[in-house]
């Protein structure tokens, strides 16, 4: 599925939406107090992404991180087939394990799954190398201990925005550094970025979730003054890394997001590179428009259970 016919019964719902949505200003997180803003605003219960409240218990823990443990949220249902690494978007700068309650929630009793969320460390108070390093160390971390934790050594891993950057990101590491991607059997990723120095859709594109304040809070903040050659690096690019021997991976993204062409041309790099890939693109849809009380993110959300639950019965019996 790259763009279904059947989504268009859903367009008039999700412009309306849209219409509602420009009303409020775009996200700004330049300055110190606009980034302490956002961040109270998304912990908040009346944040617009907090969504319902988890059915299953949440159980907080920690897992041994690359400078010291990391705070995780863990939601498990009675039947665990598999256990899913969540990586919570928001910039590399904002966001938390609890933004994606819901979203894991509703994953977790889908799909079988026991989902993990880490709380990586991020910017301004940390380098985009720090939270890096904390996704690869709980990646490591799940690959040796979640049969004893979970009773199951299958594994999945996902994000949305940032955490999808930091998923592939992780996934290369455990490639390179582990010779382990292999012990993941399918990548969710969602509206990421994947070229940090910019694809022709994020450097001439604004919409009314990713603003010029999110890419200038970007700028200062998580590229620290790099040039364009330095963020095209393919150790923090994942769009300019070699991506064979890499799991399947199913993209989403909408039309109307800034960051439209990384999921374009990620997907068309993932499947070159000889790996399984699958691009899901949802008409009038914005940035973080999974998170959005829309019949389109419904159908985007049924679309990843789907295929993770696909990615669970085509390995049937991988350890």
């Amino acid at each position: 599925m790259i763009y279904s016919p059947d989504l268009e019964q859903h367009v008039a719902e999700a412009r309306a939406f849209n219409e509602q949505l420009a009303q409020f200003p775009p996200l700004s997180i330049v300055t110190p107090e606009e980034i302490q803003q956002a961040r109270e605003l998304i912990e908040s219960p009346e944040s617009p992404l907090a969504g319902s409240p988890p059915v299953l218990p949440v159980l907080e823990r920690e897992v041994p991180g690359a400078a010291g443990p990391i705070a995780a949220r863990v939601l498990r249902p009675e039947r665990v087939d598999a256990v899913y690494l969540d990586i919570h978007g928001g910039a590399w700068m904002i966001g938390s394990p609890r933004m994606d309650d819901a979203e894991n929630d509703e994953l977790a009793r889908s799909c079988d799954l026991a989902t993990i969320s880490i709380d990586y460390r991020m910017a301004p108070e940390h380098r985009l190398e720090d939270a890096m390093d904390d996704c690869e160390a709980a990646a490591v971390w799940l690959i040796g201990h979640a049969r004893e934790e979970f009773g199951t050594d299958r594994l999945l891993i996902g994000g949305g925005s940032a955490g999808a950057h930091l998923a592939a990101i992780t996934l290369l590491r455990l490639r390179d550094r582990h010779q382990a991607a292999g012990r993941f059997l399918g990548a969710n990723l969602v509206f990421g970025c994947y070229d940090l120095s910019g694809t022709p859709s994020a450097r001439k594109g604004q919409s009314a979730v990713l603003g010029h304040g999110t890419f200038e809070g970007v700028a200062r903040h998580v590229h620290r003054g790099r040039t364009g050659d330095q963020l095209r690096d393919p150790a923090i690019s994942p769009l300019f890394a070699d991506l064979s021997g890499l799991p399947p991976a199913l993209f989403t993204v909408g039309t109307l997001d800034p960051l439209l062409d990384d999921s374009l041309f990620m997907a068309a790099r993932w499947e070159a590179a000889g790996n399984e890939a699958e691009l899901a693109v949802y008409p009038e849809s914005d940035h973080a428009f999974t998170a959005f009380p829309t019949t389109m993110a419904r159908v985007a959300h049924e679309r990843e259970q789907a295929w993770l639950r696909d990615r669970l019965g085509a390995t049937a019996g991988v350890a």
